[in-house]
């Protein structure tokens, strides 16, 4: 007798080797994945600039290439403090030459890794966005909601800007963040999920990328909330263990897995510091 619906093979297009240079970008989602697979010896930067909810965001960050930023792209607050909404919440300072130093720092190695990725991992998390003067937050640095015009994006919205945005010599997979997004509501956290899911299956279909199922990995196969952390909302460490193997299976060797297992367990050694 069984009592769960396991997700079984799952078929990936291409494999992930050590010396594929690799980027996730998106939600909390994608570092959670990078961290196993930096522990695993990876070469992979997740999230260096924080997360990113929305795929406008995400690829507004893609398509910006290697430009650096200055004070053009930055925003007033109302103290007078300028932000760089595109990042997260400590791209903050009181001028802008300061703060395009801080952004660049990081920015500029974001920008060149992903022109040199090997292989992108996208998780998109949520279709909702807010806007100042017409242009998507990718955070919102705290300040007053007032500032901000909300509304959701369409499935039209998100294939038309990921319309040939990553170069077809790259290795792409697309995921969607298993985190319920249920500030608005849990019926428009499953309609975001429901128009997240529609828009990434014309991308892959479009671009010819992978779709790997970590949001029905728990929502179907899991299916519990004791796989979820206490706020209810992300997966717990089991869950997100338990999706990294079956990434693992999909996209890495046999040589691959022990390699990355060996790689793992001499971090925790390195790590372990012993009683006196």
């Amino acid at each position: 007798m069984k009592f769960r619906t396991e997700i079984g093979c799952i078929k990936g297009s291409f494999k992930i080797t050590h010396v594929d240079r690799v980027v996730l970008l998106g939600s909390c989602f994608a570092d959670n994945i990078g961290e196993r697979l930096v522990a695993g010896g990876f070469n992979a930067a997740h999230n260096p600039m924080g997360p990113l909810f929305n795929p406008a965001s995400i690829a507004r960050v893609i398509r910006r290439g290697e430009i650096p930023y200055s004070a053009d792209d930055f925003t007033y607050g109302p103290d007078g403090t300028l932000h760089c909404l595109d990042f997260a919440n400590r791209y903050q300072a009181p001028d802008a030459e300061t703060l395009a130093d801080k952004v660049n720092a990081d920015f500029m190695p974001l920008a060149r890794a992903i022109s040199e990725a090997d292989v992108m991992i996208v998780t998109f998390g949520n279709d909702k966005v807010y806007e100042y003067a017409g242009t998507v937050a990718g955070n919102c640095h705290k300040l007053p909601g007032t500032m901000f015009a909300e509304r959701y994006l369409g499935i039209e919205d998100i294939c038309g800007m990921w319309h040939n945005l990553i170069p077809r010599d790259k290795r792409v997979i697309f995921t969607l963040s298993p985190v319920r997004y249920i500030g608005d509501g849990l019926p428009q956290s499953c309609l975001s999920k429901a128009t997240l899911r529609v828009a990434i299956d014309r991308i892959c279909r479009d671009g010819g990328h992978d779709y790997f199922p970590a949001y029905e990995i728990v929502a179907d196969d899991l299916r519990d909330y004791r796989f979820y952390a206490a706020d209810l909302k992300h997966p717990s460490d089991v869950a997100v263990d338990y999706i990294y193997e079956k990434f693992a299976e999909t996209y890495f060797t046999k040589d691959t897995i022990s390699k990355a297992e060996e790689y793992r367990r001499a971090a925790l050694r390195a790590a372990h510091r012993p009683l006196l």
